[in-house]
């Protein structure tokens, strides 16, 4: 933060808010949910709302971990998983139906999968294009449409949480990919969201500007976050729970009436 900058009072991270019971029987999905990023935030927070919860993702060891710390962490509550390419149409469509058959039901579908990097565009390869879009948009399409299809057959109605990034709407040198794929989850979030209201399906997203965690780390350098997090109204990035906690929001009877939508998490630069 500069110098001249006062510190936000807000700077400084709030505990997490105890749960409210805002999905209490609510069945969901979460996918590319292991590790310790937003997924697994987002299933932790709606095991926490009071749903059942059935984690994806396509590393085998990483979500057998998960599930044992969740379990761990709620022993009450029904934690399901499967292992899921997102890349793939089959492991997808298979992902809903396994799941709505383990579950009993999905009232929930949270499509977190996505893939990032910092290429520029004059030296990204059409492999680093086509991964990104694949792994961030094309998948977030795959699970929408397998949902909607199990929505309309079952005629059960639902709810559809994507997300998306700051970066659909904002620039920043080396995303051209992944700024990309986020723009296209917002404008697939707009025109499903039109089309799943005919089977009682609410589809919107969220978009956060910045929420660290050990997998960003891992494709971002420290520098770039600590600029980016400094920008922020608050000084500061966001906590993945606090990502969460809106997802679960959205997926709650708290939103009946908002639908495609992209609501954005950040302390914007205002």
């Amino acid at each position: 933060m500069s110098a001249d900058r006062p510190v936000s009072p807000l700077a400084t991270p709030p505990t997490e808010i105890a749960g409210h019971d805002l999905l209490a029987g609510k069945k969901a999905v979460v996918t590319a949910a292991a590790g310790t990023g937003i997924g697994f935030a987002t299933a932790r927070r709606l095991l926490l709302e009071g749903a059942d919860v059935l984690v994806s993702d396509f590393h085998e060891r990483r979500l057998d971990e998960t599930v044992a710390t969740l379990t761990a962490q709620f022993p009450d509550r029904a934690i399901h998983a499967q292992v899921c390419d997102v890349s793939s149409t089959a492991q997808v469509d298979d992902l809903i139906a396994g799941a709505a058959q383990q579950l009993g039901r999905i009232d929930v579908l949270v499509n977190n999968a996505g893939l990032g990097g910092e290429t520029p565009v004059a030296e990204m390869t059409d492999e680093q294009w086509d991964r990104v879009l694949d792994i961030t948009l094309n998948s977030t399409f795959r699970a929408t449409r397998a949902a909607l299809r199990y929505y309309r057959e079952s005629g059960a109605g639902g709810v559809i949480v994507n997300n998306a990034s700051v970066l659909g709407w904002r620039a920043q040198r080396g995303q051209a990919h992944y700024a990309a794929a986020k723009a296209g989850v917002m404008a697939l979030t707009r025109c499903s969201a039109v089309e799943a209201a005919d089977y009682g399906v609410r589809i919107n997203a969220v978009a956060p500007s910045i929420a660290r965690h050990p997998f960003l780390a891992k494709v971002t350098s420290d520098e770039l976050l600590d600029s980016l997090a400094a920008r922020e109204a608050y000084g500061r990035a966001a906590e993945v729970w606090e990502i969460a906690a809106t997802i679960a929001m959205l997926a709650s009877d708290y939103t009946t009436y908002l639908t495609g939508e992209v609501v954005s998490i950040s302390s914007q630069r205002a």
